[in-house]
């Protein structure tokens, strides 16, 4: 049967997570070389661009009211060119980010630098999720761990995995799969600090970071505010996170 799924993005109340590996989709002779083709053409127009191992997601479903069941697969980044191939069967993407609050109630979101693939989109920093070790598991402990790794790379916050807890899932554009932990509330000026030090030192290094500018919001109307496009599934996280903030305590 196929799902049949919203147009827009999906928002998942949920607190767990279980995987299992599946099997990619096969691609014909003729629909690799037009993958490869369109992935060149990235690469020319942006030589940065980063053609590791990452996951994606064959299959979401609901088996709890609080946990989603996730089939993943590992494909090089390159496959994301197929989006650019009509017909061809792209795998949705899986990545971890994090609500990453102030003291105040407000989110920290970030914009990508231009040597990224998405240059200019505001979002929660994160990435997309990499396959297992050998010898190791994709589980939620280890998808906190790759959550908490991503906060050092991109803002310069420390925060071990066991202090990150899932907080919900969202499904947007290509059908890719984002899972969005919850990080201990830090003070803006904190946070601020950290960023400005982790970009002083990527470009001292001569390196670009991944995010060039963050903003606090506290609703989806400061978001509307930043200039440059943003991800699908972020009004929704913005609008639920601060609900929650301003939500009195029982």
């Amino acid at each position: 049967m196929t799902e049949t799924r919203p147009s827009g993005p999906e928002f998942f109340d949920v607190r767990r997570v279980r995987l299992a590996e599946g099997a990619a989709p096969v691609l014909s002779p003729a629909l690799e070389a037009a993958r490869d083709r369109e992935w060149e053409r990235a690469v020319r127009a942006n030589p940065a661009l980063f053609d590791g191992l990452v996951v994606g997601c064959v299959g979401l479903r609901r088996v709890a009211p609080d946990t989603l069941f996730l089939r993943w697969a590992a494909v090089m980044y390159r496959h994301r060119a197929l989006r650019r191939v009509p017909g061809a069967p792209v795998l949705p993407s899986l990545f971890v980010n994090t609500v990453q609050p102030t003291d105040e109630g407000r989110v920290f979101v970030a914009r990508m630098s231009a040597s990224t693939a998405t240059p200019g989109r505001w979002q929660l920093p994160g990435g997309a999720v990499e396959p297992p070790a050998a010898g190791e598991v994709l589980d939620g402990a280890s998808l906190g761990g790759q959550a908490a790794r991503e906060l050092v790379e991109e803002i310069g916050v420390e925060v071990e995995p066991a202090e990150l807890r899932l907080w919900a899932a969202t499904r947007g554009a290509h059908g890719s799969v984002g899972l969005t932990h919850l990080a201990p509330p830090r003070p803006e000026a904190e946070l601020r600090e950290r960023f400005a030090a982790l970009v002083a030192t990527e470009r001292a290094e001569g390196r670009d970071p991944e995010l060039d500018a963050i903003a606090f919001v506290r609703s989806p109307d400061e978001l509307a505010g930043l200039a440059g496009p943003r991800v699908d599934y972020l009004e929704m996280v913005v609008r639920r996170c601060t609900a929650v903030a301003r939500r009195p305590e029982a």
